[in-house]
């Protein structure tokens, strides 16, 4: 039997989930034996800064760098400089601190070293267009396609193509200097190509592919980038382009480790565990009837009186059509509380490991059996908030929001629905 509040346990595993990905948890270990010289620093991210404090506090030789960091996720540094920008949608501060990465890494020589600190959001922060398109066609795609819901491999596909220094377009700066690229991985597969959109890394994905995204999405796009996507004048560097052979690439947190150890607490708290993995994609919505779904099948074919907890990974998508606030993670519990309608005993969560869901300040919400209950006692329609992508407006009422802050890392959702019989 657990004697531990609900919430709490759900909220404890989410806070595990999350410490298993900090900096100065998953970054040490990758920072020994390095060569005893200056090291420069750049980067970009929802953990940029952290990783930067890191490896100031780890390496014992001369470092200096700038990062860039999504607003209100700085932390102070000693001789790594930290630059705060706009995310998802870039800004002009994104676009000025992308500018001065170019700069510094194409003044590096060939003796240098270069650690790039990518995580998370990088693709947004590091805004530097094509030298052939404006800034603001840019950004007018990259809301387009947020708002079509467009997963974060479609949306960073686009963005390379239209980047001065995604797609392994940063490394064609450093080179000829050497890079270390340490990445923490906020997509599903962790490809490196994929995380914070690959600034070091070969890219494999091509023009035709962009355009295949921008049909799909109708996506409204000016002629003259159609006209060059179409001539191929914005395709990337390819993995057999020389400027990789001095580049090094290291993912040092994973989504499936921030599982892996959550699991292994809630094994100790006495939860029989399932998995669905840590690569869930897909509408928002049917992601939440389908685990519902397996909620319902586990419990009639094991015991009611075992507890249990189901954790999953991945990024749902939400197609907006409604007014109202909120992000996949808010919309998620809102989905599955209406599948559920107060089923004795299940309780979830869903957070974004940054602590940020989709553009609002919780990081997801918590559900319990009395989650309808209690909207219906305040005159609240859950298909009405569903309807208008309003779960936040629907947490908050009721005070199930979770409100972490930045928790300055990012390993995509985290989702854990617990069957505990003896709460009630």
């Amino acid at each position: 039997m657990l004697n531990t509040d609900p919430t709490s346990l759900l909220i404890d595993l989410f806070r595990i989930a999350v410490d298993r990905a900090s900096a100065p948890k998953c970054l040490p270990s990758h920072l020994d034996n390095l060569p005893d010289q200056k090291i420069y620093v750049i980067g970009a991210g929802k953990a940029a800064a952290a990783m930067a404090r890191t490896i100031e506090n780890h390496v014992q030789c001369e470092t200096s760098g700038l990062v860039v960091t999504r607003y209100g996720h700085s932390v102070p540094t000693r001789s790594i400089e930290v630059v705060e920008a706009a995310h998802p949608v870039p800004d002009e501060l994104g676009l000025r601190a992308a500018k001065r990465v170019i700069n510094l890494a194409a003044s590096l020589e060939n003796r240098d070293l270069v650690i790039c600190a990518i995580s998370g959001g990088a693709s947004s922060l590091l805004a530097r267009p094509h030298p052939e398109i404006t800034f603001e066609d840019k950004q007018s795609i990259t809301r387009q396609l947020l708002l079509a819901g467009a997963t974060i491999q479609e949306m960073n596909c686009v963005r390379k193509h239209l980047s001065a220094i995604k797609g392994g377009r940063l490394m064609s700066h450093i080179y000829p200097a050497s890079a270390l690229t340490l990445c923490i991985s906020d997509v599903v597969g962790d490809d490196p190509s994929i995380i914070g959109s690959g600034p070091t890394v070969a890219d494999p994905s091509t023009c035709d592919e962009v355009l295949d995204v921008i049909s799909q999405y109708r996506i409204n796009v000016p002629q003259y980038i159609l006209t060059k996507l179409n001539e191929g004048e914005l395709e990337t560097p390819k993995p057999n382009n020389p400027v990789f052979e001095q580049s090094r690439i290291r993912i040092v947190a994973r989504p499936q480790d921030a599982l892996k150890t959550t699991a292994e607490k809630a094994v100790k708290l006495g939860l029989e565990i399932f998995s669905l993995g840590d690569a869930v994609e897909g509408d928002t919505n049917q992601v939440a009837k389908q685990h519902a779904t397996f909620v319902r099948e586990k419990l009639n074919h094991f015991s009611k009186d075992k507890p249990f907890v189901i954790l999953s990974g991945g990024e749902t998508t939400v197609n907006v059509t409604g007014s109202g606030k909120g992000g996949p993670n808010s919309q998620y519990v809102l989905a599955i509380a209406k599948e559920l309608d107060g089923m004795t005993g299940v309780y979830a969560i869903a957070c974004d490991t940054d602590g940020i869901d989709g553009s609002e300040d919780n990081a997801g919400a918590l559900m319990t059996p009395s989650t309808l209950r209690r909207a219906r006692l305040n005159g609240m329609d859950v298909n009405q908030y569903l309807q208008n992508n309003d779960a936040y407006s629907f947490f908050e009422k009721l005070g199930d929001l979770v409100m972490t802050g930045p928790t300055l890392t990012n390993v995509n959702d985290f989702r854990a629905i617990a069957y505990l019989p003896d709460a009630d």
